[in-house]
């Protein structure tokens, strides 16, 4: 199976990193580390992971980071002898890692799955433990940690229904991957199960709650983004409607370039401040808002210079990352994206944490258990349709009680679900077989 593996990984391996290369391009930013996807680590990096033993933790992207974060404050102090590395595959997430990251804590690329390369990032980082965040589970690095008794671990584990016959489709090639994870950390029973049937150990699979809940609602120690003062260099009223529409995908910038001048008419107070999910589609993003007329700045050509007239703009379209949350800190209203035209959805708990009120579409299917408690509890509205978006934001606009009710109950459910990271921790530590120590 590894061989048959390995021979179509080469065939696609150049193909798929050509099209990753494109994407990082167009991202920016992307030389600095890029040869950590291969293994290659600079003299310095080498000599900071060689003073102690080494426990690896893999966050994804932007959204893993955030768990990421907040598992390491809670596992950290526990492991002194430990220096901890965090590996992640996007140039958002380097970003976020290098910014949020404390200077102990080193942060790496993920390396390609080709089995030369991760023997290479193995014999350099020599892990005694290796934690993966969520679910981007590679055959190479798992096969080779298991090959080299690296304890396995997988917290705030989720399968969708999709990922789930995915994995049962390949289950010949993951069963017996699967079946050697030490510890498994998941948000709800129902995903215990569908990890158990996939061949994870009974012993090892435990409902601990959802990691996010506790990323969210952890206090952001970094310097925050003034966007009081931002609006009002660009002339904002200070007392405007702020409508955030927050992760936003392709197609969803222009419902909402669509539906601003009708809502202004409404509310001609209202604000929108768009920030779409890859920054590098900003340009897509202000071509649609210019199309239909609408006054808007990009967040990246606002300078300490920049002076605006008063109602000038009708929207600031965001084209920098890291700073989504500091806009849903002010935001009247929420609209979650990825959840009207495109499949998935992106974290709602997110604004919940700061009390917001918050719409989404019907697209949520990654955060499914999540938007059913806060459905349950009349903390959010889920619409159908673009339609039904617009009728929704105009009722909240309209209603700063309804508004506020909503939100106080969004955050009751954040603060109701606190508590999965140290239960993760507790697991991770109960099921180590004495590595850690």
């Amino acid at each position: 199976m590894r061989i048959a593996y390995n021979i179509l990984f080469v065939l696609f391996f150049w193909i798929g990193e050509a099209w990753h290369f494109v994407k990082m391009w167009r991202r920016g930013n992307w030389r600095a580390g890029y040869g950590q996807r291969f293994g290659l680590y600079s003299p310095e990096v080498r000599a900071a992971l060689g003073r102690r033993p080494v426990i690896w933790l893999h966050a994804v992207s932007v959204g893993e980071v955030g768990v990421c974060l907040q598992l390491l404050r809670v596992l950290e102090p526990g492991l002194p002898a430990f220096q901890c590395v965090v590996s992640t595959t996007t140039s958002t997430g380097m970003g976020e890692l290098r910014r949020r990251l404390p200077p102990r804590v080193q942060a790496i690329y993920y390396p390609s799955d080709l089995s030369v390369i991760v023997r290479r990032a193995l014999d350099t980082l020599r892990p005694k433990a290796i934690i993966l965040v969520e679910a981007e589970l590679w055959p190479n690095l798992l096969w080779q940690a298991q090959d080299r008794d690296i304890p396995l671990f997988l917290v705030n584990a989720r399968l969708s229904e999709r990922s789930f016959k995915n994995y049962r489709r390949f289950s010949y090639i993951f069963r017996s991957i699967f079946s050697k994870f030490r510890g498994v950390g998941c948000a709800q029973p129902a995903d215990a199960q569908r990890l158990l049937a996939l061949g994870f150990p009974a012993g090892a699979v435990r409902a601990v709650g959802n990691l996010k809940f506790d990323a969210a609602a952890q206090p952001d120690a970094r310097p925050g983004l003034d966007v009081p003062a931002l609006l009002r260099q660009i002339g904002v009223n200070p007392n405007a409607r702020l409508l955030v529409a927050g992760s936003t995908h392709a197609g969803e910038e222009a419902i909402l370039a669509e539906m601003l001048p009708r809502l202004r008419r409404r509310f001609p107070d209202l604000f929108l401040i768009l920030v779409p999910r890859h920054f590098e589609r900003a340009k897509e993003a202000g071509q649609e808002l210019a199309m239909r007329g609408i006054p808007f700045v990009y967040r990246g050509d606002i300078t300490a210079e920049t002076q605006m007239a008063p109602g000038r703009l009708e929207c600031l379209l965001v084209n920098s990352t890291g700073e989504l949350k500091f806009f849903y800190e002010q935001a009247s209203l929420v609209f979650v994206g990825k959840s009207l035209t495109a499949q998935g959805g992106q974290n709602p708990i997110e604004p919940a944490a700061l009390g917001k009120a918050m719409v989404f579409g019907p697209n949520m299917q990654n955060f499914k258990a999540v938007v059913g408690a806060f459905l349950a509890e009349r903390a959010a509205l889920q619409v159908p349709d673009a339609a039904g978006l617009e009728q929704a934001i105009g009722e909240l606009l309209g209603d700063d009680k309804r508004r506020c009710d909503m939100g106080a109950r969004a955050l009751q459910v954040v603060r109701q679900n606190l508590g999965a990271t140290a239960r993760t921790v507790q697991l991770i530590r109960e099921r180590q077989g004495g590595q850690l120590s």
